[in-house]
């Protein structure tokens, strides 16, 4: 597009959204604001990963020290263990003196005085603890009762296999999955705020230091909203994927799941509902900040849509409990609500194809409802830098 009268090239509609959202991410990725709030974000996933690695990886561990002959023993303890879930290794010591030696050493965390002529003994430096305690007990006792039967002529015994049945065997996956959902729902709720905020922040900036009027008398309002909701928005995208990157991988790195594939399903679908729940937000976060002049106004009209995605987030996590209740059917359709409560039902693996469908088609009828009514509202209230706006002012403002 060029202008007739000097012979200057001006840039297209699509080539200023561009501009915009440029300008937009050069401005945030400078912002330490931005860094702090990703860092943190960051911090808090890699330590949730650390605390499941420490608390949940692996069985306990004991080292038991053996004087005397430990061929039957080795194996009784190390078979004993397993049910326990204590991984036993055996050391064979010669005799107590080096027991003792090794004990006060950390060598071994138990020295057990298995002699022929008197009762076993366990020695420990202070306690012996309940696991350690069962697995020497349990194996002396089985190689005790072996022994007894041998003596009586009876060299094995009928024991029957009990067949263990599981009522509902997915039950563990089912609400891994679920744990899944209810972590991206609440990531998509911090997101969600944090770079709307971001978007409401940058339009009262431009407000307060007039650079909006400068910027209007080369572009359109809505090329200056769709630019920063653009910018913005592909700026939360690269974030969100770094976050279910960094989520995904450390929870396969440290096998902390059985279903590893569901895990990245879910962490897709929490994705591309942020794309959708992001534009249902930006477009409100950008009209209701350009109502106001001021950062200390800001708070104000950004409250009633944060309480609106509280709400969500709370009957997200409600929806977990039950997946296929009233309360999650219903809000599983309601604009900026289904967001964050259609991922926990899809991940509980209830929902149909067509329901997600008509959740999204709504969605971006909700969306293009906004862009169009918000967009007026922006256009109105934008050049008004005198106190608060009220939301008629700015659509009678827009018309003139």
């Amino acid at each position: 597009m060029s202008d007739p009268r000097s012979g200057i090239r001006r840039p297209s509609s699509a080539g200023l959204v561009r501009l915009v959202a440029v300008r937009e991410i050069a401005a945030r990725i400078r912002d330490k604001n931005f860094l702090i709030s990703s860092a943190v974000i960051l911090v808090i996933l890699l330590g949730s990963i650390g605390l499941q690695v420490a608390f949940g990886s692996g069985e306990e561990a004991t080292r038991i020290g053996v004087v005397g002959d430990a061929t039957d023993l080795r194996p009784a303890l190390e078979a004993q263990g397993e049910p326990l879930g204590v991984e036993v290794t055996v050391v064979e010591l010669d005799d107590e003196a080096a027991a003792r030696t090794a004990i006060e050493d950390g060598e071994v965390d138990g020295a057990l005085l298995a002699g022929d002529t008197a009762d076993p003994e366990l020695l420990v430096e202070q306690s012996a603890g309940g696991s350690m305690q069962a697995v020497v007990q349990q194996a002396l006792g089985q190689l005790a009762l072996a022994d007894q039967l041998a003596a009586a002529g009876i060299t094995s015994l009928d024991v029957p296999e009990v067949a263990v049945t599981a009522l509902d065997p997915d039950a563990d996956e089912d609400g891994q999955r679920v744990a899944f959902a209810m972590i991206g729902a609440a990531v998509l709720y911090s997101l969600l705020v944090l770079f709307g905020q971001f978007v409401a922040q940058g339009v009262v900036e431009e407000k307060s230091s007039r650079v909006v009027e400068l910027l209007l008398a080369t572009m359109k309002p809505w090329h200056l909203l769709a630019g920063k909701i653009v910018g913005l928005g592909l700026l939360g995208l690269v974030q969100v994927v770094l976050i279910a990157v960094v989520g995904v991988g450390g929870a396969l790195a440290f096998d902390l799941v059985d279903i590893p594939g569901e895990l990245v399903g879910t962490a897709v679908t929490v994705v591309l509902w942020f794309v959708v729940g992001y534009a249902f937000y930006a477009v409100i976060f950008a009209v209701t900040a350009s109502l106001v002049s001021r950062q200390e106004d800001l708070n104000s009209v950004l409250t009633p849509t944060i309480l609106l995605l509280v709400v969500a987030v709370v009957i997200g996590l409600q929806a977990a409990a039950a997946p296929d209740g009233t309360l999650a059917l219903v809000t599983s359709y309601v604009p900026g609500v289904s967001p964050l409560v259609m991922p926990v039902r899809q991940a509980a693996g209830t929902v149909a194809v067509w329901e997600i469908a008509l959740s999204v088609l709504i969605m971006v009828a909700a969306i293009a409802l906004l862009l169009r009514l918000g967009g007026r509202m922006y256009a109105g209230a934008l050049l008004r830098t005198s106190g608060k706006t009220k939301i008629r002012e700015a659509l009678q403002a827009e018309r003139v």
